[in-house]
């Protein structure tokens, strides 16, 4: 499989020591070239790259839906990948070159960078019984089958009404919840009623990308960081973290999670 790699290994236990075949994460590099022009190299595992791609430009604010890329093409042997849009894109003027790393993902100066200027708080009439966001949460660690594998993945989950309709495991968490987005280009998905269910943590970056695809609830088994919070507040973005098993922790718009 393209997402994993069996590899041998030394394991010791207490006084005794062997080889034994493992099982680690893929990752690689892929430089994503829009209209010729070279923009930004991921680091991520590589499967679904299309999402990956188109959900990344959505996330930046330089497409709105799917029709607007024409075409996708990626290299493997490369590790190139090309997206042809109908619009020009001005690359320099409306991106802050950045190289993504899977540990960290961008880190933001500030929420005013020019790409999120234009996020518009959300507005949703969605409700949340406990029992679902529990339901959401265990259906999507037993879909986390490349982290059970190989402990080296994060996974991001689309949910709607107690069921996972979409989930993505990836090395990096932000490239996650970009094909999630590019999933929900693809498939012409309104996010408003939906619910973002996700293994990492809950950073600034992750609810500014979450709040630009439309979807009013975040969902984490992780924490989130203060600016996080800010901004969902800002955003109108329900945020719970740590929920494992029948706890969770709900930090903003907790008037949508209902427990009677």
């Amino acid at each position: 499989m393209n997402d994993r790699k069996i590899i041998t290994v030394e394991k010791i236990s207490e006084s005794r020591r062997e080889f034994q075949e493992d099982v680690v994460v893929c990752e690689t590099a892929v430089t994503l070239y829009v209209n010729e022009v070279e923009m930004v190299t991921m680091i991520c595992t590589p499967t679904h790259l299309r999402e990956l791609c188109l959900g990344f430009l959505f996330a930046e604010g330089m497409i709105a839906s799917a029709g607007e890329a024409t075409a996708f093409e990626y290299n493997k042997n490369d590790g190139l990948a090309w997206v042809e849009t109908k619009n020009p894109i001005n690359i320099k003027n409306n991106f802050l070159k950045r190289h993504i790393a899977s540990c960290c993902g961008r880190g933001r100066a500030s929420f005013y960078f020019i790409n999120d200027s234009d996020i518009k708080p959300i507005i949703s009439e969605l409700h949340l019984h406990v029992t679902e966001i529990f339901s959401l949460r265990s259906e999507a660690e037993r879909r986390s089958e490349l982290f059970t594998a190989t402990g080296g993945a994060h996974g991001a989950a689309l949910g709607c009404k107690g069921d996972v309709i979409a989930f993505f495991e990836d090395v990096g968490r932000h490239n996650a919840l970009d094909k999630i987005a590019g999933w929900c280009l693809l498939h012409d998905i309104n996010p408003g009623d939906k619910q973002l269910v996700f293994s990492g943590r809950v950073s600034s970056e992750i609810v500014l990308k979450t709040a630009r695809l439309g979807i009013p609830v975040i969902i984490s088994r992780s924490a989130p960081t203060d600016l996080a919070l800010e901004l969902a507040g800002q955003l109108n973005v329900t945020v719970v973290g740590f929920a494992r098993g029948n706890r969770m922790n709900i930090y903003t718009m907790g008037e949508r999670i209902n427990c009677q």
